[in-house]
């Protein structure tokens, strides 16, 4: 018989393989990003997510840093119920609007900001943080008006602002509406110098695009952590654009510190202690 009429052999699946079943002890060791050291999650936990190795400062939850900065008990959260819209009906991969419900769900929360009011050794501040977990805490309609609504509130209680910086710039999926809140912010800190209270800003890795390009380089007081990015343009983007390679460590807080773009690099430890200083300093 010919090799071209033979019936065509009969596939026979192959056996289900099964999933491999997750390990009890995933989940509990991280390995450090600059020293590659493995550290048990929860003593990384507890030393406020800096390596006991080489001190690298690791993301850091936005609530568990207010509570950390924050006097215990003192912080009363404002504006939770402010959830963003979807007023262009912006799709790419993914509508907006399912990105936002499915990362609400992840991480209940409605946006990539908490405000509120609390106190750090006894003096009272309005205080603002972004969740960089929050769609890389890109600043939409919502974000804007929850950080305008920081400094109106210092305003009004006559105290200092404080606002904890981490995005990743303007949220593209709501176009103009996000570029628009770079003006409304900073219109916002301009009406709050009257009060004649201070705005300290405090930027976090990374605190890049509209929102390092507004208010949070119009701080009285700029503060950063140690190796943070701050910039408005990645590296990568200004090199290609100028065509000059930039020097070691560019958009780093150490290289900003010495250029005089930040007035102090503030260990985490020591960071509450310092803020409950310059407020009983300048507030």
């Amino acid at each position: 018989m010919a090799w071209f009429s033979k019936k065509p052999r009969i596939a026979v699946d192959p056996e289900p393989v099964a999933e491999p079943q997750p390990s009890r002890m995933q989940g509990l060791w991280a390995k450090c990003e600059s020293c590659d050291e493995i550290i048990y999650r929860q003593e990384l936990e507890k030393n406020w997510m800096v390596c006991p190795h080489c001190e690298h400062h690791h993301a850091w939850t936005a609530r568990s840093r207010l509570a950390a900065t924050l006097d215990p008990d003192s912080f009363e959260e404002f504006d939770k119920g402010l959830e963003p819209l979807d007023p262009l009906g912006f799709s790419d991969t993914k509508k907006y609007k399912d990105r936002l419900k499915t990362t609400r769900k992840n991480l209940d929360e409605n946006d990539a900001f908490i405000s509120g009011v609390g106190r750090i050794e006894g003096h009272q501040v309005s205080v603002g943080c972004f969740l960089f977990e929050f769609m890389g805490g890109s600043m939409g309609s919502v974000v804007g008006e929850k950080v305008t609504r920081v400094f109106e509130r210092a305003y009004e209680l006559k105290c200092p602002a404080l606002v904890f910086s981490a995005s990743g710039g303007a949220r593209m999926q709501e176009g103009i509406f996000s570029l628009m809140q770079m003006a409304k912010t900073s219109a916002a800190i301009a009406r709050f110098r009257n009060s004649g209270k201070p705005y300290v800003s405090v930027m976090l890795n990374p605190t890049t695009g509209g929102v390092a390009a507004s208010f949070s380089w119009l701080g009285d007081v700029i503060l950063a952590e140690p190796h943070a990015l701050i910039g408005f343009a990645g590296p990568r983007v200004i090199e290609q654009t100028i065509r000059q390679k930039l020097p070691e460590g560019f958009q780093r807080s150490e290289f900003l510190l010495d250029h005089g773009m930040i007035d102090a690099i503030i260990h985490r430890k020591e960071l509450r202690a310092k803020l409950g200083q310059l407020l009983g300093l300048l507030g």
